[in-house]
């Protein structure tokens, strides 16, 4: 095949074009000290701007120090009163104009601007206003295991799990642990068998108060506690809602039922006991990030009995997760249940189980 000059002048031209295109297709930010970005908006939330960049990836910028905003590709701009318009942009003075597709021009003061969307990120915020039940999870499991054969006959595993869907409406906790242990020598025996776990559901009804439903499970073989069951709802309150520290606080009435297997009581021997007791909730949650990789969490509910104040129970439940990579981190989580009075005579009144290891975690 003969290259000819014209062919040259052709493919130089495309290529020209090409290049052109991807210029015109490019947004760009001037700031107030002269700076230029090109690259494409990504977004705002009225402190930092996001621009992503062919030459240094995602940069971040101070809104407050936008002098020019220009993009070719229809952005959504959201206002302080909460109104929403889009399309492409420029800059006039102090203001923003967006050039709409229906309503023309739309000017909006740069001061006045609470966030700006691409057209993916408006899209994934769409999809977050209503997602799917199993959309929106994040969580990890913990796993240790340890066994020993020879002069030592012990087996040990211990097991926690947390997940946790929210959005801007509700949320819906789940966790659970557990803690099996067993010598196998002469004289030995099951030394710990003991299962936590519960649910907890809240839902906004402003932008800090909100409703609540939670239920607690406890089963201890040693405690002789075949299974007690707390159910609680009530109101609580966003002290702190912050993209680092979160701390709830709450209060409300409980339900609550025992089953004790056979065991010696104050009565003698009995081959059961069952308690159903009215009970009030209070409580609290906090969730705090350290850099990037570590979160610290806690939760503490205290259950005293509306017919005698002097008996309670309380549950602790408390971890820290520090990641790896994405998917791989360590994990140490504590989990403790307290009541006054068990039935059973010998029993404690008090189970610790503390879990540590590594975390594969999940998201959806």
């Amino acid at each position: 095949m003969r290259i000819t000059s014209k062919m040259i002048v052709l493919v130089m031209v495309m290529i020209a074009t090409l290049m052109l295109g991807s210029a015109a297709l490019a947004d760009t930010v001037v700031l107030k000290n002269g700076s230029k970005l090109v690259g494409t908006i990504v977004s705002s939330d009225g402190k930092d701007l996001t621009v992503k960049t062919d030459y240094a990836g995602d940069i971040k910028v101070q809104w407050s120090a936008v002098q020019e905003l220009v993009s070719d590709e229809p952005i959504y701009v959201v206002t302080k009163d909460k109104k929403t318009v889009s399309g492409s942009v420029t800059t006039e003075g102090s203001n923003l104009i967006v050039h709409t597709a229906s309503a023309g021009t739309v000017s909006v003061a740069l001061a006045d601007v609470t966030t700006v969307r691409s057209g993916a990120e408006q899209q994934a915020y769409e999809k977050s206003l209503h997602p799917g039940i199993i959309e929106g999870w994040a969580g990890g499991l913990n796993v240790g295991f340890a066994l020993a054969r020879g002069n030592s006959e012990t087996t040990n595993l211990n097991t926690a799990f947390t997940a946790d869907r929210k959005t801007l409406h509700d949320e819906i906790t789940l966790y659970a642990s557990s803690l099996y242990s067993k010598n196998s020598a002469a004289g030995g025996g099951v030394t710990a068998n003991a299962i936590l776990g519960g649910a907890k559901y809240d839902r906004n009804l402003t932008e800090r108060l909100f409703a609540f439903a939670s239920a607690d499970y406890t089963h201890d073989q040693l405690q002789d506690l075949d299974l007690r069951s707390i159910y609680s709802a009530g109101l609580g309150w966003h002290v702190i809602n912050t993209p680092t520290t979160t701390f709830d606080a709450l209060a409300g009435v409980n339900y609550t039922r025992e089953t004790y297997g056979a065991g010696l009581t104050t009565a003698g021997a009995v081959t059961g006991v069952n308690r159903n007791l009215p009970g009030i909730t209070l409580g609290e949650n906090l969730t705090h990030k350290f850099g990037s990789a570590s979160l610290a969490s806690e939760q503490f509910y205290f259950y005293p009995d509306l017919a005698d104040l002097n008996q309670y129970r309380f549950a602790l439940d408390a971890g820290w997760v520090t990641k790896i990579n994405n998917w791989l981190g360590w994990q140490m989580s504590i989990s403790d249940r307290y009541v006054t009075n068990p039935p059973i005579l010998g029993t404690k009144s008090n189970d610790l189980i503390f879990s540590t290891g590594l975390n594969v975690s999940f998201s959806h």
